[in-house]
């Protein structure tokens, strides 16, 4: 299965995007892909998905330091993110630009936490192969910068929309119920603990262990709920974001806002344990237990027995113990984040009556008939089995890169070989407590 893995990030993925997607012209990374991974017209860029780039890289430098062009690659990235995309009046990483480097993100909500948090994860990454304290700098910079605007002292956690000097945005009686201005919210969170969780691997400083450790318990302990799903908006005191009360026809509405999101819930459980092992936290019993939890909830509830797959959507209706699947589409993201969550799941709780190695295999083997382009390469956006009509869809945009799938077969692959890579520090007689 190592094997099978491996050719496929070297064979179906990686040599795909790479060294296609270095805009030598303009800086940075193509976005935009077809289905046949040709280029497209519309070559916007955002700060997430270039510094999703610059992660990988990174991370290809480390799996094979005798390939050029990754490290050409990431260098052409992070020169991009340092000059075009740091706002150097205000601070803090724009969020979209033109192919050319012209500002394309203003107004309401120019700047947020999640963008800036993977500029930090990808600085972060690239300093780690790289030793070069510019990168460093500038990633602290960003820390900083998020500190100092992002950053709610009352409460904890972040807010997530920012103006462009970094002020925080507020809801207002002018707020459609529809926007998530001034909510916090679980999906910068959990990748804000994501970056931070990087960037400590590189830097141990005293704040930034801290702030980790804050949205590490925030997340666990307010934001996943008591059945074992994450709440995907709240007010800024942390009361959550539910339209539950108010019938379907609102519920459809708000259904960005308000959802079991069992991609999101199973990459939480990994982004969660990953954290807490790299603070250093041993026996973190509450931590282990939480994440198995939402494991089991989406096994229960977002799982598909018959082929493998998560579910891309449940809602626990008024008065309902158990949540209904509304969305039972299958994206490439919430099945490449479940590959690394069940294998971690097969490690930590081997004689666990949800089998997680067999449907870990399972998994395996309905990524590679329904997700993997096997002609063209890359993974379509969502499962075949659903919407078939996703073989013909974009494979690349700036939503979409190698991030998701590559992190998850990298993990996989190396735990595969050696079940101690990524291990937490357990004691296995007392992982149930």
């Amino acid at each position: 299965m190592a094997d099978e893995i491996a050719f496929s990030i070297n064979h179906e993925l990686i040599n795909h995007w790479y060294p296609k997607a270095y805009d030598t012209e303009y800086g940075g990374y193509i976005s935009s892909f077809d289905a046949a991974f040709n280029p497209t017209e519309n070559q916007d860029k955002m700060i997430v998905s270039q510094a999703r780039h610059l992660w990988t890289l990174s991370k290809m430098m480390e799996r094979s330091p005798e390939t050029d062009h990754y490290k050409k690659g990431a260098r052409l990235g992070y020169t991009f993110i340092r000059d075009d995309f740091w706002d150097k009046e205000n601070g803090g990483f724009h969020t979209l630009l033109s192919r050319e480097g012209e500002v394309k993100s203003s107004g309401i909500g120019a700047k947020t936490a999640y963008g800036n948090a993977f500029g930090i994860y990808g600085l972060a990454a690239y300093y780690k192969v790289t030793s070069d304290p510019e990168v460093l700098e500038l990633a602290k910079k960003a820390f900083y910068w998020l500190e100092e605007n992002s950053y709610d002292p009352e409460y904890g956690g972040y807010f997530q929309s920012l103006s462009m000097d970094g002020s925080s945005l507020v809801r207002d009686s002018s707020t459609a119920s529809t926007s998530t201005i001034g909510y916090k919210d679980q999906n910068s969170s959990i990748h804000l603990l994501e970056a931070f969780t990087e960037l400590y691997t590189v830097w141990k400083d005293p704040l930034l262990k801290q702030r980790t450790t804050e949205l590490l318990a925030i997340i666990r302990d307010t934001i996943v709920q008591k059945e074992g799903y994450l709440q995907l908006f709240l007010q800024p005191d942390w009361t959550p974001v539910s339209f539950r009360e108010e019938g379907r026809a609102s519920i459809e509405k708000h259904h960005s806002i308000d959802h079991v999101s069992y991609g999101h819930d199973v990459e939480t459980a990994y982004l969660m344990m990953e954290a807490s092992h790299v603070l250093g936290l041993v026996d973190d019993y509450a931590t282990w237990g939480i994440g198995k939890k939402m494991v089991d909830h989406s096994l229960q509830f977002g799982w598909d027995d018959s082929v493998g797959g998560f579910y891309d959507g449940g809602y626990y209706f008024a008065g309902e113990s158990t949540p209904e699947v509304i969305k039972d589409t299958k994206n490439w993201w919430a099945q490449a984040e479940g590959l690394n969550t069940l294998l971690i799941m097969a490690d930590l709780y081997p004689d666990d009556a949800n089998a997680y190695y067999e449907k870990f295999k399972l998994q395996w083997n309905y990524i590679q008939e329904y997700l993997i382009d096997h002609k063209y390469g890359e993974w379509y956006a969502g499962g075949l089995d659903k919407q078939p009509e996703l073989k013909n869809a974009q494979k690349g945009h700036i939503w979409k890169t190698a991030y998701h799938n590559f992190r998850s077969m990298n993990n996989c692959e190396q735990k595969l070989r050696d079940p101690s890579h990524l291990s937490l520090t357990i004691n296995r007689s007392g992982i149930n407590h």
